[in-house]
């Protein structure tokens, strides 16, 4: 079906405020960054967050789905259910870089189709191009002297923060790979987990295995006073809501801790904690303002170690979650991870995808009450430790204990 200019130049402007009221593991809030590569000043992510804090601003109390973003969801789910939505072609292609070392994180970048990043537990990440074809490795980010935990693209994706067992946070340039900013925990610490503070890409928030979390200012490679807090756990996974003011942790006990996050200073304040199992570690949390027209509540999707998948709804401004729903997942031991799609589905229900220990990934219906199971997609000779949607959903990229990338390539209707 071939779509008008005037009918993708609307789409294009309302899809704008669609990124960025959304939010989810990956995160495309950025306006206007697709293409940018060179060095973004501190000025300019001010700018960025002045930009994205308006958009909220703006809007009443309450107005969780604004009917322009709900037409525009409706549009791009088109007539269709969402086994349908969620009927892949195939296999697009695989990336075996990293073979026989663990890949735990990947992540398309910000509003974008085409670029992908992965780290390893060999020290070392990748960025990966799609298009043209045939696929390639662009570049190979090295300097880490352990495995690689965790990473994240800056709004602008011209930065990446990763975070390893060596103890140090690395800042990387994303055009050439070359590190920008070397960050050394002061306690020699195995820095587990990072994310961006999403309306302020100066700050990052960083946990360890002592059990701390800790804002960091990557302009300085400072930590900014009063924002560390002490969980009771090793911090092994991190989720900002939309407006970036509340922010979850989830540790190796079992346990998740709301914080408030002060947008001036970057102090953290905690807030509330829910025990989910003791004992059983938190792996990922993806936090989303609303998920479907049935759905408007703020929502985390949560990996614990407990065999399920869980589904909270946020009930107030302090973090404070209730479980709405949970799927049955094989996840005892690994650091798995899952997304909220990044399109909604009008016609019925939304999605949520997850890895899984059994090899699989696993697409749920978070509205159906039973046979919640919308699709599964098997080729994956090891636990699937992560996924991520590119933000059209056109491609979806899997990654596993035994370092093979897998990209998915979702059947066009």
């Amino acid at each position: 079906m071939s779509l008008s200019p005037v009918f993708l130049c609307g789409m294009a402007a309302v899809w704008q405020q669609v990124l960025a009221v959304d939010d989810f593991e990956e995160d495309p809030r950025a306006q206007g960054a697709r293409g940018h590569r060179r060095s973004v000043s501190r000025g300019s992510y001010q700018l960025q967050a002045q930009m994205n804090r308006a958009v909220y601003e703006e809007r009443p109390p309450g107005s969780l789905v604004p009917t322009s973003v709900a037409e525009a969801s409706r549009a791009m789910a088109g007539d269709t259910t969402l086994s349908e939505n969620y009927a892949f072609a195939g296999m697009h292609h695989i990336f075996d870089q990293h073979v026989d070392s663990a890949v735990p994180r990947l992540q398309f970048a910000n509003d974008d189709k085409h670029l992908l990043a992965c780290c390893s537990l060999d020290g070392t990440l990748s960025i990966m191009t799609l298009s043209p074809s045939p696929p390639t490795v662009k570049v190979t980010l090295k300097g880490h002297a352990g495995p690689v935990t965790d990473f994240a693209w800056s709004l602008s994706n011209d930065i990446i923060v990763s975070t390893s067992q060596d103890g140090t946070l690395r800042i990387w340039n994303t055009e050439d790979g070359r590190c920008i900013r070397e960050v050394v925990d002061p306690e020699a610490s195995e820095l587990l987990c990072c994310t961006f503070q999403p309306m302020n890409n100066n700050l990052t928030v960083v946990g360890n295995s002592k059990h701390l979390l800790q804002v960091v200012n990557i302009s300085t490679g400072k930590k900014v006073k009063g924002g560390s807090s002490k969980l009771t756990g090793r911090v092994l996974s991190l989720s900002f809501d939309a407006p970036g003011r509340i922010l979850w942790a989830g540790d190796d006990r079992g346990s998740i801790f709301s914080f408030l996050f002060d947008m001036a200073t970057g102090k953290l304040t905690k807030a509330k904690r829910l025990v989910v199992s003791e004992g059983s570690s938190i792996s990922s949390i993806s936090a989303r303002s609303w998920i479907s027209r049935e759905a408007r509540d703020p929502s985390l999707l949560i990996n614990a170690c407990i065999n399920k998948l869980l589904l909270y709804r946020v009930v107030d401004n302090e973090g404070t979650l209730q479980l709405k729903r949970s799927f049955p997942i094989q996840h005892s031991s690994q650091p798995l991870h899952s997304i909220f799609c990044p399109l909604m589905s009008f016609r019925q229900g939304a999605c949520v995808v997850t890895g899984s220990e059994d090899a699989c990934v696993y697409f749920f219906d978070v509205e159906r009450n039973t046979k919640a199971i919308v699709n599964k997609l098997q080729g994956h000779s090891g636990p699937v430790l992560d996924v991520s949607f590119n933000c059209d959903e056109s491609l979806l990229a899997s990654s596993d204990a035994t370092g093979m990338v897998i990209i998915w390539r979702r059947e066009q209707k």
